[in-house]
């Protein structure tokens, strides 16, 4: 057995013990498709799944407008607290760290293995939600260049 599908079982129990159905989904489907042969459907969900996952969660954000929870009076409110703007900042921050993060990972592959251990153990052990990677790449690339900035 190749160290692929052990790598790829272990984060299926890890996930089954933690009952952390997200990962644990998310190993099935990669294993089910490497099991099957399905090099395609893999090199498809490596190239677009990160854009299509990141449809997918902005429907669901969109998803309270379209309902009518949120409208205009809620839109104007959340601008009067502070904890309204500091949202708001904070989301401006993460969506930029989330596009270097990108752009980082396509060019520094071999730090991808470093956020997935580190995503996988904030889920693990932290109980967290694994949808960290792109802004910690992204953190990790503007700490890389203010790191560069101050020792060349």
């Amino acid at each position: 057995m190749g160290q692929e599908y052990i790598i790829l079982l272990a984060v299926l129990g890890i996930s089954f013990i933690g009952h952390n159905q997200s990962v644990l989904y998310a190993a099935a489907i990669v294993l089910v498709i490497k099991l099957l042969g399905l090099t395609s459907a893999m090199d498809i969900l490596e190239q677009k799944g990160i854009s299509w996952g990141i449809i997918l969660l902005t429907a669901a954000i969109l998803v309270p407008i379209a309902n009518g929870k949120i409208n205009w009076e809620s839109l104007v409110q959340c601008f009067q607290s502070p904890a309204g703007v500091v949202a708001l900042v904070m989301g401006i921050l993460v969506a930029v760290s989330g596009h270097f993060g990108v752009g980082f990972m396509k060019s520094s592959p071999e730090i991808v293995t470093a956020l997935i251990i580190g995503t996988m153990a904030g889920v693990f052990f932290f109980k967290g939600i694994p949808v960290g990677p792109l802004i910690a790449a992204g953190a990790v690339y503007g700490i890389m260049e203010f790191w560069h900035l101050l020792f060349g």
